[in-house]
This record gives C-alpha cells, sequence and structure tokens, in this order.
C-alpha cells in the first residue's frame, strides 16, 4: 500500500502524499470521536455508581451480620471474603445437612456420577445446586491456588494429576467445603 512505499523512501513526494490522504481517509469523523467520548463517560459514570452501590450494600450487609458468630467462623477461613460469608451464613441452613457431602450438593460443588447397574458411565461436574454460592465457593478458590499453604499444594497435585485449571479449582473448592462445614456446624474459628 502506500504506507509500505512512503516508509521505504521509495516512489517521493507523490508516494508521500498518496500515504497521507490514505490515513486522512480512514480517519473517523470528529462527530463520531465526540460520540464515543461521550459514552464511554457514560459507561464509566454507571461502573463507579454500581461499584460505590455494591460497596454500601457490602458494608450494610456485614454491619447485619456483625453479631452472627457463623459469621465471624467463617471470616477465619481461608479464601472466605465478606461476600462469600454472608452469603454462606444467610442462604445455609447448615442443621439441614447430615454431612458436607450432602452441602456439596446443595452448593453444586459435588461430581455427578452417572451409573446404570454394576457400570459407572461418567463423573462429571453437577449442575444442579445454588449457582450463586457454587460460584462464590470457585472463584474465591483463585487466591488460594497461588498460595503454598495446603490448597495451593492440592491444587498443584490436582493439575499434576492432568486436570484442567477449572476442574482443579473446583476440587480445590470441594476439599475447603470440609472446612467450612465444620466450621458452620461447630461455631468455631477456622484452624488448620
Amino acid at each position: 500500500g502506500a504506507w509500505g512505499i512512503a516508509r521505504s523512501g521509495a516512489g517521493g513526494p507523490r508516494a508521500e502524499a498518496a500515504g497521507e490522504a490514505a490515513a486522512a481517509s480512514t480517519a473517523p469523523p470528529p462527530a463520531l470521536v465526540e460520540a464515543e467520548n461521550r459514552q464511554v463517560r457514560f459507561l464509566a459514570a454507571r461502573i463507579s455508581e454500581a461499584l460505590d452501590e455494591a460497596g454500601a450494600l457490602e458494608a450494610e450487609t456485614a454491619a447485619l451480620l456483625e453479631g452472627d458468630e457463623t459469621y465471624a467462623c467463617l471470616l477465619t477461613v481461608p479464601g472466605i471474603g465478606p461476600r462469600t460469608a454472608a452469603q454462606l451464613a444467610v442462604s445455609v441452613d447448615i442443621g439441614r445437612f447430615p454431612d458436607h457431602d450432602h452441602l456439596a450438593s446443595y452448593c453444586g460443588i459435588a461430581p455427578r456420577v452417572r451409573s446404570s447397574g454394576t457400570s459407572v458411565r461418567s463423573v462429571r461436574a453437577s449442575r444442579r445446586g445454588d449457582a450463586r454460592l457454587k460460584s462464590l465457593l470457585i472463584f474465591s478458590c483463585n487466591s488460594l491456588v497461588r498460595s503454598s499453604g495446603r490448597y495451593g499444594e492440592y491444587y498443584r497435585a490436582c493439575r499434576a494429576r492432568g486436570m484442567g485449571h477449572g476442574r482443579a479449582l473446583k476440587a480445590v473448592a470441594r476439599k475447603r467445603l470440609r472446612a467450612i462445614y465444620a466450621v458452620m456446624r461447630d461455631r468455631v474459628p477456622y484452624r488448620e
């Protein structure tokens, strides 16, 4: 194209003029640029408002749960922040679950086994359960897997066995759910 000729120095002033004309013809009109800038400013303001509102809601929720023993104990579990602790404290009645496997099923992080008689067909991720809890529990493990602690080691062992990142992250979430279950059931802070 004209730019290649102009850059290489071949063609002289005529090629240079053609290159400048090509560049000018591809520039968007100033009115379009201004309209896009207004849209970006509008969307940035909306995002800022939404983040402020989310922060206010989190602070309000934390204030409401301040005296809750279960909430306080959940905050001691590695990787559990105020949002996940609040969601667990509010939506999980731990007395309904006889063990951590039932809680894992409720949260949607228990594997689903499809079997018939004596043959096991497949073990897959369950699509059932509370989707919000599931995503909070799994994504809150992202910080854990980079650590050198027991959950980070477990994640690396899962990856060494050939699991992908998502599957290994879910395995870490399920392992950590055992601790969450014990903390909620006994109302005691987490300890290694």
